[in-house]
């Protein structure tokens, strides 16, 4: 059970971290992460393609989001939410994150497939998480808390791809993508536990 108070949200082992480290370990923490995995596309993506195809690729490097981005992300966790169960949250989450911006993006191509990829999997996610922290009167909040993280995220890392161009360009748009997806993602776990 969570104590209720000031003192009690410092001392208590089972205390949600504020708001302000939840975003900072949220950035961070995903942040590596996400450094991690535009760096297998930064070195490997040929080979990735060549040997996985497109769609294995794809599934890889989502795989590694879910595997890195859990035990960062489940420090963030408290009680009976903790790293098994978190996993499968997270892991649902980003699942259907990826699933939602995936299909979108083949779908319309060009910019439009990557703003309306960006906003339905910002809301998919909130909605897991929504579901899973039993915080349905927040969707909206959420969702909307991610879309723009996201999309900052991921398209000033985009544009910073393209103007500095090959692998560390790559590398930076990972580090932007996960820093702000990172803070976004962080908050909304403060927000969902702290109903």
């Amino acid at each position: 059970m969570i104590q209720s108070g000031p003192s009690s949200l410092n001392s208590s082992p089972h205390a949600i971290p504020s708001l302000s480290r939840s975003i900072l370990i949220g950035a961070i923490g995903f942040c590596v992460v996400s450094l991690f995995v535009f760096a297998t596309v930064a070195f490997g993506e040929r080979w990735m393609y060549r040997t996985l195809g497109l769609t294995g690729a794809y599934i890889a490097w989502t795989v590694l989001f879910i595997l890195l981005g859990g035990a960062v992300l489940g420090s963030l966790v408290v009680g009976r939410w903790r790293l098994p169960r978190f996993y499968l949250i997270f892991g649902l989450a980003f699942f259907a994150y990826a699933a939602g911006w995936v299909a979108a993006y083949f779908s319309l191509r060009n910019v439009a497939g990557e703003w309306v990829g960006s906003l339905v999997g910002s809301i998919l996610m909130a909605v897991v998480f929504a579901a899973a922290f039993g915080a349905f009167r927040q969707i909206l909040k959420l969702s909307l808390l991610l879309f723009v993280t996201n999309s900052v995220g991921y398209f000033l890392g985009s544009a910073l791809n393209e103007f500095l161009a090959g692998r560390s360009g790559m590398l930076t748009w990972g580090i932007v993508y996960g820093l702000f997806l990172g803070a976004g993602i962080g908050a909304v776990l403060h927000f969902v536990q702290r109903r």
